[in-house]
């Protein structure tokens, strides 16, 4: 099979694209003939060597999937050959990815892909769309009527947290960095969205909300938790889901007399079930159009390693360039 693959982490130049064994499956193990991939942030993180781990080598970076059972495993049960599927939480944890023209990939990890969903737009949801729902159900257990604010609503995960806030009957106020990302956040469903560059966020979210949000989700790698505080309302929760690094002050005082709380995950650390659970939302909006994937580009597999040049651009250096995500195809 062709391949995007790395022999040593490093610059997106160390992906090759070239031949490489076809997987072996075996147990409960599915062999996906891929359709689709998206380019996530944390792949190149991983290629980059900036979150140690200890990776197959030679390795294949790619979280997401979309495409069709082509074989299933002796002990696989829930799909057969020819179903479409889709699903994310590969290339970690040992685990090699998806950037591949077949991945094997144990059951629990695959979702069914419904008729009318395309595999772009089912490879571009699966990290962002399982990583906004376990923040904004499962853990912040946003309810319908609740206000909602998304600092970066016009990102990958922020573009799924402002369409799925709304779906399940939330207000939702969003930030974005210019003013084309601020009307995408208002096409997205949000009713009001905020330029951080040239407004101040405080004082907009005071006058849109005054009794304050009750999620404040936050996608920005340094936190500004004295804005976060001051703009949750009593029993507040906020999401944290980025910021390795960072060591923000935090005004202690107001958040204990407020009552909030504070949530922090990684989705690949969540159970299959968990995962499962957000499949059913993501595959019934999806199928409904209450949400809709955010694509900037579809490039073919060979060009992943230009993939990686933008996405690093976009994430680590914030260029702007990118809108949405990247999706890749063999």
């Amino acid at each position: 099979m062709k391949a995007a693959y790395i022999e040593e982490t490093g610059p997106p130049e160390n992906l090759r694209f070239a031949e490489l064994p076809d997987p072996e499956i075996s147990g409960s193990q599915v062999l996906v003939r891929v359709k689709a991939v998206a380019v996530n942030p944390i792949d190149t993180y991983v290629r980059g060597g900036m979150i140690p781990m200890d990776l197959p080598m030679p390795y294949v970076p790619g979280c997401d999937l979309a495409g069709v059972v082509e074989a299933v495993g002796p002990e696989a049960r829930r799909f057969q050959v020819g179903d479409r599927v889709w699903g994310s939480n590969q290339s970690l944890l040992g685990r090699q990815g998806t950037f591949a023209e077949l991945a094997a990939v144990e059951e629990g990890w695959l979702y069914r892909t419904p008729d009318k969903v395309a595999d772009t737009d089912a490879a571009a949801t699966a990290l962002v769309g399982i990583t906004a729902h376990l923040g904004l159900f499962r853990d912040a257990r946003l309810q319908a009527g609740e206000i909602v604010y998304v600092n970066g609503g016009a990102g990958g995960v922020g573009s799924a947290v402002v369409q799925m806030a709304r779906a399940a009957g939330a207000r939702v106020i969003a930030a974005a960095g210019s003013d084309e990302r601020v009307q995408a956040c208002l096409d997205l469903g949000a009713e009001a969205a905020i330029n951080y560059r040239s407004q101040d966020v405080a004082e907009e979210l005071a006058k849109t909300a005054p009794e304050g949000v009750n999620v404040f989700w936050e996608t920005a790698r340094q936190p500004d938790f004295d804005l976060a505080v001051g703009a949750l309302a009593e029993r507040g929760r906020m999401v944290l889901m980025a910021g390795r690094d960072a060591r923000p002050e935090f005004p202690v005082g107001p958040f204990y007399v407020k009552e909030c709380s504070l949530h922090g995950f990684v989705m690949f650390k969540a159970t299959p079930e968990e995962q499962r659970a957000c499949s059913e939302d993501i595959n019934r909006w999806l199928e409904t159009g209450a949400l809709k994937a955010r694509i900037d580009r579809v490039l073919p597999l060979s060009e992943a390693a230009e993939a990686h040049r933008i996405q690093e651009a976009g994430t680590i250096h914030g260029n702007g360039a990118l809108s949405g995500k990247i999706v890749l195809q063999p």
